[in-house]
């Protein structure tokens, strides 16, 4: 077996790692329960390579994601649920439908007319399946997915709730939310209820998605960003330790927020695009 460009190659890796008789006995063992937590951290490192503008490192991690539908496909295909080729013909497929001003007679000028073409398939598409699933009685969120990151998951919900009119009316109420949950928290941690306390603090970061909605922000994003900028400050207060010939952990509370003001402030001498 030769490594290839060819996908096709990948598909026969895939098949043989998981032959019963002469594959792997680690790849024999996973199911799509353990194959499911790496779908998601192999995409977790893409976002981290795009990131860290790491293009070496962006191309492997692709292709590890790009294993992870092969290897799904290899256990459907082994129970008779479907194949590779089904993946990729219904994608295609939604391709096709949902650009139709690409394959089609429509017409789309810019990027936000390309997206009104295709929320409007999209739509379109929903509101046969709901036809379908309505026997089911499901409800406006039941197609969130459970296994998004909880920021993320929080801000879908209440954009699908959004859509049925349940919302609040503007920025500022939300912002009321967000005060009268922090409010609660005070409450809980006052009154020593730990229980409480755990119960609020999910309110709180859960209206916070909702204010982050309600701004036009992705909550996951502004986070993502905020861990990054964290980072980076955090890294040059340690810089400045070793400039200044002590240990981090003996440095005391003043000197560390000293260091952490002064990247603070250089910070706020930067374009929003240097930081």
């Amino acid at each position: 077996m030769q490594p290839s460009r060819d996908i096709a190659r990948l598909i026969e890796i895939m098949a043989a790692l998981r032959d019963p008789v002469s594959g792997c006995p680690w790849d024999l063992e996973q199911d799509f329960s353990t194959i499911r937590n790496y779908t998601i951290e192999e995409a977790y490192e893409v976002a981290d390579a795009i990131e860290r503008q790491d293009f070496d490192d962006l191309r492997e991690e692709l292709g590890d994601l790009l294993l992870q539908p092969i290897f799904h496909a290899q256990m459907a295909k082994e129970v008779g649920h479907f194949d590779i080729g089904d993946v990729i013909y219904a994608i295609t497929e939604k391709l096709i439908r949902r650009h139709p001003h690409v394959f089609g007679d429509q017409t789309a000028d810019s990027a936000a007319g390309a997206q009104i073409s295709w929320e409007s398939v999209k739509a379109a598409e929903k509101k046969a399946k709901a036809a379908r699933q309505a026997a089911k009685s499901s409800s406006a969120i039941d197609d969130v997915p459970q296994v998004l990151p909880a920021l993320t998951r929080a801000e879908k919900l209440t954009k699908k709730a959004a859509k049925v009119g349940f919302d609040w009316p503007d920025f500022d109420s939300v912002m009321a939310k967000v005060r009268e949950e922090l409010a609660e928290v005070e409450e809980a941690k006052a009154a020593a209820d730990q229980h409480a306390v755990h119960e609020e603090i999910g309110d709180l970061l859960f209206a916070i998605s909702n204010l982050a909605r309600h701004a036009g922000v992705d909550p996951e994003a502004a986070l993502r960003d905020a861990n990054a900028k964290f980072t980076r400050r955090f890294h040059y207060v340690e810089a400045r330790c070793r400039e200044d010939g002590i240990a981090a952990p003996d440095a005391g509370l003043e000197r560390l927020d000293a260091y952490w003001n002064e990247i603070r402030a250089a910070d706020k001498q930067k374009a929003p695009s240097e930081i």
